[in-house]
């Protein structure tokens, strides 16, 4: 009797039919996507792709830039199979057909903020007029450069122009196309940085002074959206609901990714 026909060796080879066929469909299942997102949830969505492929097998590349720059990539025609963007960038881009209408997911919000080196004495902006003061009493000021089409630097931009400073302060402020300009500060090369405070909170060497006024405050909700011509769909999807889990509510928060005026 040969070794095919013994009693009990169908179940066997079944087994070993299967498993030999499990092997070879997962890394055929596995996807590799691409994300286009703005640098606000640059913390977290980095650490949430990394559990995302230990968790799906998915690979996940990530481009941060400023809102502005990956509508450009996005008209440019550029890969990619996810983008978050502002929730008003993501609505735009749906109607011109970028993104696939419907797929839009709010995943966090955050306010702007003001922030020193550590070490240094916190300032007072508690209100318009003291965060006015503060501004003109400075050696130096950072933020995003508004050309590049940065929500915080556009904001930020229109609030010195609403305190009625934006010429007194241009000698001594510093514009950087994106990134994290806090970083500036805690190499004590700025004394002040005025953005979003997720992009605050993750430097090390720096101290969150506040937010800004109620009256000169920005909240930003920034949301996901599956890109139109995605060559991976699916995983995109999967991406999406992966990072608005609500079990990931706190961790948003840590990053200031959850802020409430």
């Amino acid at each position: 009797m040969d070794r095919a026909t013994r009693p009990g060796a169908g179940w066997l080879w079944a087994l070993v039919l299967v498993a030999a066929m499990w092997t070879g469909a997962a890394p055929a299942e596995a996807a590799e996507i691409k994300v286009l997102s703005a640098g606000a949830v640059r913390s977290i969505i980095t650490e949430l792709a990394e559990a995302f492929q230990k968790e799906t097998g998915h690979t996940v590349t990530l481009s941060f830039a400023t809102v502005g720059v990956n509508r450009q990539k996005l008209t440019a025609g550029e890969p990619a199979d996810v983008v978050i963007m502002t929730d008003v960038a993501i609505d735009e881009v749906s109607k011109q057909g970028a993104v696939v209408e419907g797929t839009r997911t709010d995943i966090a919000r955050t306010g702007m903020g003001v922030a020193v080196r550590e070490g240094a004495p916190k300032p007072d902006i508690r209100s318009p007029e003291a965060l006015k003061q503060t501004l003109l009493s400075a050696k130096s000021l950072v933020y995003v450069d508004p050309a590049q089409g940065g929500t915080s630097g556009i904001h930020f931009a229109g609030v010195l122009q609403r305190l009625g400073i934006a010429d007194a302060m241009k000698s001594k402020t510093t514009l950087v196309p994106g990134g994290y300009p806090a970083e500036l500060v805690a190499k004590g090369e700025v004394e002040l940085v005025a953005h979003q405070i997720s992009e605050i909170l993750p430097v090390k060497g720096v101290t969150l002074v506040g937010p800004l006024p109620k009256e000169l405050q920005k909240v930003t909700v920034y949301s996901a959206g599956l890109v139109t011509r995605a060559t991976a769909p699916d995983a995109g999807r999967a991406f999406i609901a992966f990072v608005a889990r609500p079990s990931f509510k706190a961790k948003f928060a840590a990053a200031g990714l959850d802020y409430r005026e």
